[in-house]
């Protein structure tokens, strides 16, 4: 059971999307869907091949979260 705790920290920091660039939506309808569910958005960047997005969620709580940027799936979160 540590050994699974100690690892759930790492793959938030680690996650990584191989989705070449050619084919990523535009951050800003990522921006437009996030906005759309509720969230408030201070800055979207770029980090191992995610948008890491920056902001509050629907609930007002602080995030830093790593959306695939193809999908927009959820892959990762700094907390």
């Amino acid at each position: 059971m540590m050994g699974l705790t100690a690892l759930s920290p790492a793959f938030a920091e680690e996650a990584k999307c191989n989705q070449p660039e050619s084919s990523w939506k535009p951050v800003e309808e990522l921006k437009t869907k996030l906005t759309t569910e509720g969230w408030t958005i201070s800055n979207v960047k770029t980090d191992e091949g995610c948008y890491e997005v920056y902001g509050k969620d629907k609930d007002g709580n602080k995030v830093e979260v790593y959306f695939d940027p193809v999908t927009f799936e959820k892959v990762g979160e700094d907390s």
